[in-house]
Order: C-alpha cells, then structure tokens, then sequence
C-alpha cells in the first residue's frame, strides 16, 4: 500500500484510495475526495522520471488543443513510491461516432508539427527507455533511435541469431522505404493502442502516451497492430488528411519497432512475429 499520508499532504488533498485495474507497469488508484477524485499511479522511487516525461507528454498533446488528455494534476514521491496524479474521468463505451471524431482530432494532432525529429527530452515505451535526441533526417532517427536500439537490446536479452542477421540487413535497406519527399515531423501519442484511449462526455479522450515528433503514420501503425480501432476511426482520418504513397509497406516496418519492444519487455512470446514482420519487410 502506497504512503497514502505523505502523498495526500502532498496533494493537499483528504480522500480514501480504492485500487484500480492497470496495466502490466504501474499500480494504478481512485482517490475521492470531498469535492473531487484523481486517478494515481504508482512505481517505484526509480521510475520519477518515467512519470515526469509522461506528465510533460500529456502536457504537450494538451497545448495542442485538439484532442482531450486526462489533466496533470502533478507528480510527487514518498521514501519508496513515485505517483503521477491526473484527474479523474470516468470513461463510456465508444461509439462508431466517438471513433471518427478521434480519427479527425488526431489528423489535427498530427498537423501540429516542428522542423526535427524527437523531443526535448527522453521517455519510455512501457518500462523500456525511449531515446529522443533531436535529429534533423527521419531515417536516420527512426533508424538509431528506434530499430537498432529495439536490436541491441534484443541481442543483451538473448535473442541474436537470425533476428539480428536478419534485423542488420532491414536497417541497411532503410532509406528504400521512403521517397525523396521530406517526412512531416508532427506531435505523436507515441503508443496509441485501444487500451490508450477512451470515451469521456461523447469525445474521445487519450492517454498514457510516448510524446515525439516523427512520421504520424507510426501512431496509424501502432493502432492497427493489436485491433480496437473501427473503420470510421480510419475513414474520418484519411478524410483529414491523407496518408502518403507507400504507408502500406512502412506500416510493417513501423510496427515492427513495437513487436520488438513487446520482446524486450514480454519475452519470446513475441519472437516469430517480430521476424515474421522483418522478413515480410526484406
């Protein structure tokens, strides 16, 4: 149970916590209070700044005004724990409609754009650390950043052999999947699967996000990995703003740095698909 005392002091905030379902990284809580409640999630002391690089994602899809995010509350720790305080909202099951106007708002996320690819700051995919140092080319960001750093921490975790020989030949033949045309380096959620979003007051809300700036087809990518997302989500987005010539195959090759890290996380539950995609790719 977390120092709830030292947290409410905090938080100036008097409430009695109720454990709430999370995900496989965080311990998660409804706080209610007299005029209020909060959702808390908790971990360890040494994941504080996995938790402020989320505050400050949540943040940044906020300033962009398009679509909802949770509202930080703020971050604090105790002697053992860290919290991430954010409002509370109480989510609805999504409807057809619910789902085109989230295609349509992240179209608009995604035209909130810079001139370089990543962030002011790193972050983290799940527990596994995500590396944003600003790059000028695409490529070689998605290259270094995302698939050679998925691949060496596969080969630390045990998995070498045909994966990297195999991985090794895909980063080579990267530049092949993209025309001279220069990628849009928009705001992303960075892990948008149907877990990370729902329905609050008739809108979509999203949450739980991996904020950088790179190609918006990743999040379409990412959603289309794991199912949960409808036919009008997709329509109203590609009504918005359509996606680029050749978005099928990068698709693969987008979806591959998550399987990848699903490995590094999960084990080899996830091997065969991960060298499935990469020889799909080569």
């Amino acid at each position: 149970m977390p120092n709830w005392p030292t947290i409410l002091e905090q938080l100036d905030r008097s409430g009695i916590p109720t454990p709430e379902g999370g995900g496989d990284i965080s311990a998660a809580w409804k706080l209610s209070g007299d005029d209020t409640n909060l959702f808390i999630k908790t971990c360890p002391i040494s994941s504080t700044q996995m938790f402020l690089a989320e505050a400050e994602g949540l943040s940044e899809i906020a300033k962009s005004g398009t679509v909802r995010v949770p509202e930080v509350i703020g971050v604090g720790s105790t002697d053992t724990e860290t919290f991430l305080a954010l409002e509370w909202i109480d989510l609805r099951p999504v409807s057809a409609a619910v789902e085109a106007e989230l295609g349509a708002q992240l179209a608009e996320l995604h035209h909130t754009t810079t001139k370089r690819y990543g962030w002011h700051r790193d972050n983290t995919l799940g527990l596994t650390p995500q590396h944003n140092e600003w790059t000028e080319n695409w490529v070689d960001f998605f290259r270094d950043k995302r698939l050679r750093f998925q691949l060496r921490l596969a080969a630390e975790n045990g998995f070498s052999g045909e994966l990297q020989e195999r991985g090794s030949q895909l980063v080579k033949r990267l530049p092949i999947y993209f025309d001279s045309n220069r990628v849009e380096s928009s705001l992303l959620h960075g892990d948008l699967w149907a877990g990370n979003w729902g329905c609050y007051l008739n809108s979509p809300v999203i949450f739980d996000p991996a904020v950088y700036f790179g190609d918006r087809e990743t999040d379409l990518a990412m959603s289309r990995l794991f199912g949960g997302f409808g036919k009008d989500f997709y329509d109203a987005y590609e009504s918005s703003w359509p996606l680029r010539e050749g978005h099928q195959e990068r698709l693969k090759l987008y979806q591959l740095y998550h399987v990848l890290n699903h490995l590094n996380l999960f084990g080899s539950a996830y091997l065969d698909r991960a060298t499935g995609l990469i020889d799909e790719l080569l």
